[in-house]
């Protein structure tokens, strides 16, 4: 189930490094938010990527989200979902849920740069932000006491993934959230250029 966001988009200011000043991150989407539903099966997902940091979340996983406590998930806005697209052949779905459009915090964890295996094509320039050419991943780590306890976030050096606490993770099992799925974050390996040899230590430091 994908999640494509409709125009007209208003956008916000691109978050920045309170170090060096550059954005490390893209521009917000603000509400009012309509989106187009893109359904590969029968059902309805309750955890939806969209655009951007753009996320979308079922009514009934936000419910829960907000009555066990957990954190990390910012904005909670009604989002308008205008169409409904099927890839595969069958009736449309005669009932779409209600789905609130969110955003994963930016959390002060830091991804260790000495035990996770990474590349990159740029330097890493500033020690706040880590943001440098990251190329591959293949297995990170976080560097330890950087954490606060978020449940669901965006690590400094890594923005574009979205990191889990196991008790996250033990949220989802247990209310059988759909269209999510979580890998440990040893095993985590996202690279272009595969089957190229992993890298074995960093190519570039603070």
């Amino acid at each position: 189930m994908d999640c494509h966001v409709l125009a007209p988009v208003n956008l916000g200011e691109a978050p920045r490094c309170p170090s060096c000043g550059n954005a490390i991150g893209m521009l917000p989407q603000l509400p009012p938010y309509r989106v187009e539903l893109v359904l590969y099966g029968r059902d309805f997902g309750d955890f939806v990527t969209c655009s951007g940091y753009d996320l979308l979340v079922s009514e009934r996983f936000a419910e829960a989200f907000r009555a066990e406590g957990l954190t990390g998930l910012e904005g909670f806005h009604p989002a308008e979902v205008v169409k409904v697209r099927k890839k595969r052949r069958g009736p449309k779905p005669s009932v779409v849920p209600r789905y609130l459009a969110v955003t994963a915090c930016f959390a002060h964890a830091a991804v260790d740069l000495e035990h996770s295996r990474l590349r990159y094509s740029d330097p890493i320039t500033c020690s706040e932000c880590l943001i440098g050419g990251l190329d591959a991943i293949h297995g990170f780590t976080l560097q330890p006491g950087t954490w606060r306890g978020e449940d669901i976030f965006r690590a400094r050096g890594l923005p574009g993934r979205l990191i889990v606490s196991e008790r996250f993770a033990r949220f989802v099992a247990h209310h059988g959230f759909t269209n999510i799925q979580l890998v440990p974050t040893e095993d985590f390996v996202k690279d272009p250029d595969a089957p190229r040899s992993p890298p074995s230590t960093p190519v570039a430091k603070a």
